[in-house]
């Protein structure tokens, strides 16, 4: 049923943003791009965490009754839900990944399609294994799925594409290019520890961070590329480190945070009533 969904939903993305990939002569047209590249990720993102959470609420109460029989072992179950997981989200990624590229129609480059196929899968996975985890700190499926909407919200505000996280300006006295934060300094660091952004920075620095193209917008005049450091925060390096690199890690690590906060709440926390 995923797989039916995940084909249906790219059908849908990809003849709602038909052929958007290739305009790039405007402030306006940079942002349905992006619009359609963030849509992507969380629409299936949140319908993979969600999906998941029924099923693994339902395991957990068999779990509850072979671990008191000593049948198993609790990061042994733990490491079996996440890892029989990777399979379908490897597919999905395949499934969804191949017919959004061709028909949102980005850029025909090996490097730059499979960049787009690995944010797919580390967002799915990081996504999937979210679920599992809310569902393994909840007392309940019910409690769980309150608490995961909460956070939706919170990530989809400070993402950094409703509102940017900074922009740069000149100032003329000291001659030089600073950063001016959009999002509030209390909120900034809620930006750096939201997986989303790092989504984001992931998939669109491959796609339009090396774009020429000169674009003109309110007050701008100048290329894709400057226009995405200038205005948005995306720029290629991060303190001298890649970004698309480092985004890669930052996500590797959401993953492995929320699989193993999943472990440790099945070792550790008991829900069962008697």
């Amino acid at each position: 049923m995923r797989l039916y969904f995940t084909a249906i939903s790219a059908l849908i993305f990809g003849t709602l943003f038909w052929d958007i990939g290739s305009k790039r002569e405007s402030t306006q047209e940079l942002f349905v791009v992006m619009g359609a590249l963030y849509s992507a990720c969380m629409f299936l993102g949140v319908n993979n965490s969600s999906s998941v959470q029924p099923i693994v609420s339902i395991e957990r109460t068999v779990f509850y009754r072979e671990k008191a029989a000593g049948m198993y072992s609790p990061i042994t179950y733990a490491a079996a839900q996440g890892l029989i997981e990777i399979p379908y989200i490897a597919v999905q990624t395949v499934v969804f990944g191949v017919i959004t590229y061709f028909m949102i129609n980005f850029e025909r480059a090996p490097r730059k399609f499979f960049l787009y196929l690995v944010f797919m899968f580390l967002t799915f996975t990081y996504f999937t294994f979210y679920g599992i985890m809310a569902v393994g700190l909840s007392s309940s499926q019910h409690l769980a799925a309150v608490i995961s909407s909460a956070f939706y919200s919170l990530w989809n505000l400070l993402s950094g594409f409703l509102i940017p996280k900074a922009y740069k300006l000149w100032f003329l006295l000291m001659q030089s290019l600073v950063n001016c934060f959009l999002i509030p300094g209390w909120w900034i660091c809620f930006y750096y520890i939201c997986p989303i952004p790092w989504t984001l920075r992931g998939i669109i620095m491959p796609q339009l961070g090396d774009v020429e193209t000169k674009i003109l917008g309110p007050g701008f005049e100048g290329t894709m590329k400057e226009y995405l450091a200038v205005s948005l925060g995306y720029e290629a390096e991060i303190n001298g480190f890649s970004a698309v690199g480092l985004s890669v890690i930052v996500l590797l690590g959401f993953i492995l945070l929320f699989f193993g906060s999943f472990a440790v709440s099945v070792k550790l926390l008991n829900f069962q009533k008697r």
